[in-house]
């Protein structure tokens, strides 16, 4: 760890914290933006959520720019294209699920043939603002349900009626886009995770004319999915299991875990089973996401001192010094001293402090750093985008997701677990 970090990243983190996490104004001369690609899942659903948003778009914004590409990006995470798109497809049946869009039981993507037929109609069309978006809605639809005559009716309209329109509040390109996301202010907010970001930050900009309702089953920080007593018990009962994979030197680790250990695990009666995973370079991460995600989540946060590759390994091996059914706590107090302390763990005073209150006697004699190749390669075979990655067993059933933005899914999963069994047991 250099000198510099241990001593100037406390300091600098915790004065960041301080500062207001969300500038007062952001720049409108652009408008609001949304990019979509007809062949992206997370656009399919979006679509459906446009309409609404223009009606209540202040005339100063306006007109709700749209930007389409042709282009996919590369899949994160070292993702095979394969693997991403059957992961894309899941994740979108689970927030359509979640937030009631409109989507395909047996969702398939759009043919080739099929998508350059919506690109023609899209293009040719006349109809601008309002009109063109149930029009956009509707072609998605097609694409997605495979209403093929449907859009071949439209396209052969389209292709004999009309040429190409050049408006400006639409635009066809071949950048690379991998999912769909708005553009405001010159920040880029994802189209479905933070639509209810965007939305919060286009009505402190009195910029809507009417308060939101957007994704209205969207499930708070720090509230409850289920409050009945009955139903917590028949959860409780299943002895619910959730194992987080975790790269060490990524706050979010530490929100996350902190959030799921503090909120969650007790109240469902989770077992917590975490695997820490090696070094991957996420210690240079966005110190205004994190610090907003800290105290949306209500996690402490700030002073933190930032891993490195070497920390990383400091971290393990206490964490592997101690017994199995103590690990949990144990990570917890040596996340916590990192990000929420500013320890530094490659410093021996830090450690010995650290080491001192886990009661250590003597480190661990086990390989750590095959231990943590080994967490690698189970983690790689769940085939997530991002980390954390979770899988939640329950029932007799996996289910496996990742990120803090999918935090949420816990609950969720147990809502439909129980309504299953009620559903079985009435019958």
């Amino acid at each position: 760890m250099s000198f510099l970090r241990r001593w100037f990243d406390p300091v600098r983190s915790k004065l960041f914290y301080k500062q207001p996490s969300r500038q007062e104004t952001l720049p409108t001369d652009q408008g609001l933006t949304i990019h979509l690609r007809l062949d992206d899942v997370y656009s399919y659903l979006i679509v459906q959520q446009l309409i609404q948003l223009n009606e209540i778009l202040t005339e100063s914004i306006k007109p709700l720019k749209v930007v389409i590409s042709s282009q996919s990006a590369e899949p994160p995470n070292q993702m095979t294209e394969e693997k991403w798109r059957k992961y894309a497809l899941n994740d979108a049946k689970i927030l359509a699920k979640q937030h009631r869009f409109g989507y395909d039981d047996q969702p398939e993507l759009p043919s080739e043939d099929a998508l350059k037929q919506a690109t023609t109609i899209l293009k040719n069309t006349p109809l601008r603002d309002e009109q063109f978006l149930y029009l956009l809605e509707n072609v998605f639809h097609m694409l997605w349900q495979q209403q093929y005559g449907k859009l071949r009716t439209l396209y052969t309209m389209a292709s004999r009626q009309a040429t190409p329109k050049n408006y400006p509040e639409r635009i066809f390109n071949d950048e690379p886009l991998l999912v769909s996301f708005f553009e405001f202010g010159g920040r880029k907010y994802n189209a479905v995770d933070n639509l209810l970001r965007l939305t919060r930050r286009l009505k402190q900009q009195k910029l809507l004319t009417e308060n939101p309702i957007f994704l209205t089953n969207h499930i708070e920080w720090r509230e409850h999915l289920m409050g009945d007593p009955e139903e917590l018990a028949d959860i409780q009962a299943m002895h619910p299991e959730l194992d987080l994979y975790i790269a060490l030197e990524d706050p979010i680790s530490w929100l996350l875990l902190a959030y799921i250990k503090e909120e969650l695990a007790g109240y469902y009666n989770i077992q917590l089973r975490v695997h820490p995973l090696t070094y991957h370079g996420r210690d240079q991460f966005d110190w205004s996401l994190a610090t907003r995600l800290s105290k949306r989540a209500q996690v402490d946060f700030t002073p933190f001192c930032r891993p490195t590759e070497k920390g990383v390994y400091e971290m393990a091996r206490l964490f592997y010094s101690v017994p199995e059914d103590e690990r949990i706590d144990a990570i917890y107090t040596i996340l916590r001293s990192v990000w929420a302390k500013g320890c530094d763990l490659t410093y021996h005073p830090h450690a010995l402090k650290v080491r001192k209150s886990l009661h250590i006697a003597d480190l661990t004699e086990i390989d750590v750093n095959a231990q943590l190749k080994e967490n690698d390669a189970v983690c790689s075979s769940k085939a997530q985008p991002d980390f954390p990655v979770l899988v939640l067993k329950i029932n007799e059933e996996t289910y496996t997701f990742n990120s803090l933005y999918r935090v949420w899914m816990i609950e969720s999963i147990f809502n439909n677990v129980l309504e299953k069994k009620y559903k079985a047991e009435n019958r």
